[in-house]
């Protein structure tokens, strides 16, 4: 009869803890991401993912030829690029934080980055000691 009042306060303590937990972390808003676009190593255009309504086209035109990006809330992808291997179109979407989008051919950069390193901030990531 202890034993098992013991066990039953056990498991009410951590189920406590559990509920606790869960209401300290949904109440933490992660870093809004920011989309930045690159072109030959220049920021040519950025894109604040979590403040994206609804979905929008970006055109980018150069002398290599076009690539058109689309923006939808918290993600972005490379929706139709003139270039022969398409290595950039098929990435598919890409949000929080995910591996760049690389169009090598017209030398263009989409790279997702947490806005606190946006504002100078230091975030912790994945090379932080």
């Amino acid at each position: 009869m202890v034993k098992t009042r013991i066990w039953a306060l056990l498991l009410g303590g951590i189920f406590l803890a559990c509920v606790a937990a869960y209401f300290v972390l949904d109440g933490m808003q992660p870093a809004g991401q920011v989309a930045n676009i690159y072109q030959n190593g220049v920021c040519i255009a950025s894109f604040d993912l979590s403040k994206v309504a609804e979905g929008e086209t970006y055109v980018v035109q150069d002398s290599h030829g076009c690539n058109i990006i689309e923006v939808e809330p918290g993600r972005i992808r490379m929706k139709e690029a003139d270039c022969p291997d398409q290595i950039c179109v098929r990435a598919g979407w890409s949000g929080e934080g995910a591996k760049p989008i690389v169009c090598l051919p017209h030398r263009l950069v989409i790279q997702i980055e947490a806005e606190a390193n946006m504002q100078g901030t230091d975030a912790l990531d994945a090379i932080s000691n």
